[in-house]
């Protein structure tokens, strides 16, 4: 494939608010099958690279990247000399003349990808790290923006562990005019405070709200409720008694019926009767399903704006 501009995406911070946007707005578009016949990718080849687990991701990351016409290599977790080895940079540079995008989940810290990405010829997507899944974020408001049609001034409710996914969340709903986000985390299970510090320069410019507490007393009413598992791929927890700090912060009817227009967001997979309650994630308020449907559309908009493709209002 023709080298172009060859974009990174690592965090959530390596996009400009407009690039955000018009990848949110693309993923909708995607979903609404209103590009059913771009193939963007029909000269690409897509490196696929997963150490960890993965059902959503790594499927929606292949079939996208097959439908907009790429190729693919695969890769397992032993599959690559790094377990000889050689540096994640020299690994990054040889794949570099090879590969056009890779797709990477390490579960471990940023710094490998960002070795990975110490090249302009393959751009390189972060699949999940144990800090930020930034993919998730833009998936989850991909689908936001299809149901309520809008994402600004939604008001958001994220009940669990401030993990991964929930960090990638914080940083990319500042970005909304007047989104309120309310983290209600275990207390020692918090979002990290650099992705707070973070989100609240954003918010300083769209008047977001972002507020994280440690309990479930007074649960605001809402548009949304979101919650993850509680035992993140690839993580442990210090404490023993884990299971019963994280208890009160299970999404049930109760909590539900605080907010009876709201819908219920799940990033999947999910373990009934623990984060979860089988009547909230089975009933008629759930969208965890459609929400793992638009990690697909989502792929093919990351995918797209990695090789410099040009939605809407994405080029800088």
């Amino acid at each position: 494939m023709p080298q172009a501009s060859r974009r990174h995406l690592i965090s959530i911070e390596d996009l400009s608010t407009e690039d955000l946007h018009a990848i949110v707005r693309r993923g909708a578009e995607y979903a609404a099958g209103r590009c059913e016949d771009a193939r963007p990718l029909r000269e690409a080849v897509v490196g696929v690279l997963f150490r960890k687990t993965s059902t959503r991701t790594r499927t929606a990351f292949s079939a996208g990247a097959l439908r907009l016409g790429a190729q693919l290599i695969t890769y397992g977790p032993g599959d690559l000399q790094e377990n000889t080895g050689e540096s994640a940079e020299d690994t990054g540079a040889v794949l570099s003349r090879m590969l056009d995008v890779l797709v990477a989940r390490t579960a471990g810290s940023d710094a490998e990808l960002r070795a990975y990405a110490a090249q302009q010829r393959m751009a390189v997507i972060n699949a999940m790290s144990a800090a930020e899944h930034p993919t998730q974020a833009l998936t989850d408001l991909s689908t936001l923006l299809g149901r309520f049609g809008r994402i600004e001034g939604l008001r958001v409710l994220y009940l669990g562990e401030g993990n991964n996914t929930a960090s990638a969340l914080t940083l990319a709903l500042s970005r909304y005019q007047g989104v309120s986000l309310h983290l209600r985390t275990p207390p020692g299970y918090g979002v990290e405070q650099r992705f707070l510090d973070q989100a609240a320069v954003h918010a300083k410019n769209t008047g977001a709200v972002i507020d994280q507490r440690h309990d479930t007393r007074e649960l605001p009413p809402v548009d949304v409720i979101y919650t993850t598992r509680w035992q993140t791929t690839g993580t442990t927890k210090p404490d023993p008694d884990w299971r019963r700090i994280f208890a009160p912060f299970q999404v049930d009817a109760a909590v539900l019926a605080g907010s009876p227009q709201a819908v219920f967001m799940h990033d999947l997979p999910a373990h009934r009767g623990e984060e979860v309650t089988a009547q909230v994630l089975d009933g008629p308020a759930s969208i965890a399903f459609e929400q793992a449907e638009h990690k697909y559309h989502s792929a093919r908009a990351v995918l797209e704006w990695c090789l410099g493709g040009s939605p809407e209002g994405a080029q800088r």
